[in-house]
């Protein structure tokens, strides 16, 4: 069975993610699959438009298949624990590869954000020139749980979102729901779920010799123009969030979320997947965003490959992925343990320039 189902109708270009069973979570496999597809699509006349979904009502992809880079690193650390795992190097790099392709596609890109959209699945839809959630749409960023940090061009695009929601997302890994998205700007449109084959029909009736972004554009405006969007808990929850606009350090941010008197079920989630997290994934994830605010596209993919493979190389992250996938006993033994362990120089050594044979550590994009 293949893992990327593909179909053309009148030069709608329909990809599917095929792995039902493990939510469409992005495998090497897939995305190996996923860059030749692009690439091939994005000069071939038969192609206008292309439109991105998962397979299932469940989700459109819960993010990496983190489970295998946890056996590669595990593998490698029997041989040269300081030595980044080639199957590691090779996922996040074609992960960032496929990311930015769909950021700087030249062909209008359509994602279908239904069901869970968690880690890679964001990076997948974020870039995408059309981005559509439903009113099933479960996102999230939950990497502070595994020891790792909102990667897949999170630098950019939690940067990129009002007041101080990106640090406080980045940080908490709270989900988002549709209505939430639209307001953080990571989705554009919000189109009830039984609405799929009135969008691939619409697209599918256009005369693509004349049509562009706009013609796409105008089509989901119809569309969703009807729709009455939900309130947003995150949008509520302003007031908030406005508390971390100031603050100069992770400790300010902690001070504030532990601190806060009227706690509800929304807050309450926060601080709990903060507490719960790794502590050194939290000192990663304030400086990611604090010294990637004015990088490059092409750049926070770069220093996100850096990241992530020195994540490889460091313990948290085999440790969570462990913890909540391989034996599932939920209690992660983080390395440092604490807030006070944690130094310096030790979030230094995270973001280390990295060599591969000699070589500093670089994609192709």
């Amino acid at each position: 069975m293949s893992v990327i189902i593909t179909e053309i109708k009148n030069k709608v270009g329909i990809i599917t993610l095929n792995s039902e069973k493990t939510l469409n979570s992005l495998s090497l496999e897939m995305i190996e699959e996923l860059k030749v597809i692009l690439e091939n699509w994005k000069t071939s006349d038969e192609v206008a438009c292309i439109f991105l979904q998962g397979a299932g009502e469940k989700a459109f992809c819960a993010g990496g298949d983190v489970r295998k880079l946890h056996d590669a690193i595990i593998a490698q650390r029997k041989v040269d624990a300081s030595k980044v795992p080639q199957d590691c190097f090779d996922f996040f790099s074609k992960e960032y590869q496929v990311d930015y392709a769909i950021h700087t596609y030249p062909k209008p890109v359509i994602v279908w954000g239904h069901g869970i959209v968690m880690g890679g699945g964001i990076g997948l839809m974020v870039g995408a020139s059309h981005r559509i959630v439903t009113e099933k749409s479960k996102l999230a960023m939950p990497e502070i749980t595994i020891g790792l940090y909102p990667d897949v061009g999170g630098t950019c695009f939690l940067n990129k979102m009002p007041s101080a929601y990106g640090v406080y997302l980045g940080l908490t890994g709270a989900r988002l729901d549709g209505a939430d998205c639209k307001f953080l700007g990571l989705a554009d449109y919000f189109i009830e779920s039984s609405s799929k084959e009135t969008v691939l029909n619409a697209l599918q009736q256009v005369d693509w010799d004349g049509a562009s972004h706009k013609t796409v554009s105008h089509i989901l405006e119809n569309i969703s123009k009807e729709v009455i969007i939900p309130e947003s808990q995150a949008e509520l929850h302003a007031s908030f969030i406005k508390q971390f606009e100031e603050i100069n350090s992770l400790e300010d941010f902690r001070k504030i979320l532990i601190s806060h008197n009227d706690k509800d079920e929304w807050i309450n989630n926060g601080v709990k997947s903060f507490e719960a997290g790794s502590p050194s994934s939290a000192h990663i994830i304030f400086r990611q965003l604090k010294q990637g605010k004015d990088l490059s596209l092409g750049e926070v993919f770069q220093s996100e490959l850096n990241l992530s493979c020195q994540c490889c190389i460091h313990p948290d992250f085999a440790e969570g992925v462990r913890a909540l996938l391989v034996d599932k006993d939920m209690s992660p033994k983080w390395h440092p343990a604490t807030w006070e362990e944690i130094t310096e120089e030790w979030i230094d050594s995270y973001f280390k320039e990295l060599k591969m044979e000699n070589e500093t550590l670089r994609m192709e994009i």
